[in-house]
């Protein structure tokens, strides 16, 4: 793991720094209290403490994801993550004038929930001083997040537990159709920092929820946002991205696989479904971006 990386870490236990540690072929981050995490073979580290409460995303669902995101039909999503990033790390670095050879001279994006880490790459792509780290629950997203960019690095890690990160260390925060953890995001986030939100607008995928039974935006979600942030965020902006793409069944099949449907959906009458639609058939992408500044 990139020590830039690595040094922000901190121990799920006990909150210590992490050093690493290299016995044969087997890597463990550890603390001085000699708690041990082991880094997988594919670069991902376990900072669990304890169970997770579900294991996230399958391999199906993962391989899903991957296939849709790297055919560009959620690009623009990680485009306006991008622009929003690189606004919010300049603030970051205003707020930080510091020494180039320290570790906390660059500044750290976090996605708790990053799946592949598909957008935390381009967001690192878009910011040559940064580095990054994506956090999830499933091993298999994992496996291919820690290879998502050269500057970026990946571990296990549950966005409703405490996250291995010291206060105020983190210049953005991504939150793309994930969970929200208000108090945690607010602990780790550098006052100059800004949390971006991107979450699916009323007709997202319109044409495909009635049509396959897929499951629908709630109306209220722009409250829900506001209230797992609560009162420790301010709104700065919120803009909305729209596109239409042109889908073929297979990609259909793919885009149900890769999102939450996938776990509430018979796949036989999916399928049966998904046969009934045109061949291609256009389908509303339609997101709302916001960026969100600590109280």
């Amino acid at each position: 793991m990139d020590p830039r990386i690595r040094q922000r870490l901190r121990c799920p236990i006990c909150a210590l720094p992490l050093t690493e540690a290299t016995a044969g072929t087997t890597r463990t981050l550890t603390c001085p209290r000699r708690h041990s995490f082991d880094v997988a073979r594919q670069g991902y580290v376990n900072l669990l403490a304890g169970r997770a409460p579900h294991v996230g995303d399958t391999g199906d669902m993962v391989a899903a994801r991957t296939d849709f995101l790297a055919a560009g039909h959620y690009d623009l999503i990680s485009q306006a993550l991008a622009e929003a990033a690189a606004v919010a790390a300049a603030r970051y670095r205003a707020a930080h004038p510091q020494p180039g050879t320290t570790a906390a001279a660059y500044p750290l994006v976090v996605e708790p929930g990053a799946g592949t880490g598909r957008h935390l790459g381009a967001v690192l792509a878009a910011l040559p001083d940064a580095v990054g780290l994506a956090l999830d629950v499933s091993k298999p997203a994992l496996r291919r997040a820690a290879r998502a960019h050269e500057r970026a690095g990946a571990a296990l890690a549950d966005t409703w537990q405490q996250l291995p990160l010291p206060d105020a260390s983190v210049a953005v925060l991504l939150n793309v159709f994930a969970p929200r953890n208000g108090a945690e995001f607010h602990r780790i986030l550098d006052p100059a920092g800004a949390l971006l939100v991107v979450t699916p607008a009323a007709d997202h995928l319109t044409e495909l929820v009635g049509a396959l039974g897929l499951l629908q935006v709630d109306p209220a979600k722009s409250d829900r946002v506001a209230g797992h942030l609560g009162t420790r965020f301010a709104t700065e902006s919120e803009t909305e991205h729209r596109t239409r793409l042109t889908l073929t069944r297979p990609e259909i099949a793919t885009l149900v696989g890769m999102g939450p449907s996938a776990w509430h959906t018979d796949p036989a009458r999916l399928t049966e479904r998904i046969a009934t639609l045109p061949d291609p058939v256009e389908v509303t992408v339609a997101v709302r971006l916001g960026v969100h500044r600590r109280r």
